[in-house]
């Protein structure tokens, strides 16, 4: 039924008008399957609960602009991805726990600025928990 429309509208323009069509419609098609950016998944496709998904938004709030959660790109601060999974926390060396990533949290590190003014230690470790999904 789309092909049919298609070629209703096209049939009534002109040959140059059918050709910046075609390209448009091409480029259309070719921009939605060779976007490399991937759709942002639900809590519940995460399997997030209750605590995980409010430190998802803490980290939203606060932690996106400079860290990226999902993928190794740098932003300004570190990539945030598989933070816990490794030993040593890739740009200090610390020890890769939540006692660590807490103190960085609260009172900065580097270029990063403290969050105990902003955040309490309950929403730190809501963060903390969802910090262990990535």
């Amino acid at each position: 039924m789309l092909d049919l429309s298609i070629l209703r509208v096209t049939s009534r323009l002109g040959r140059g008008c059918r050709m910046s069509f075609t390209f448009f419609l091409w480029c259309s098609v070719f921009a939605l399957f060779a976007c490399e950016v991937e759709r942002r998944k639900s809590d519940i496709e995460l399997g997030l609960n209750p605590q995980q998904i409010s430190g998802r938004h803490i980290y939203d709030q606060y932690c996106d602009r400079c860290h990226s959660a999902y993928s190794s790109k740098d932003r300004k601060g570190p990539p945030l991805k598989g933070v816990f999974k490794h030993q040593y926390l890739s740009v200090s060396g610390m020890p890769a726990n939540d006692d660590r990533v807490s103190d960085i949290v609260r009172m900065g590190r580097n270029k990063m600025e403290g969050f105990s003014q902003v955040l309490t230690q309950y929403q730190i470790n809501d963060l903390l928990a969802y910090l262990h999904t990535l």
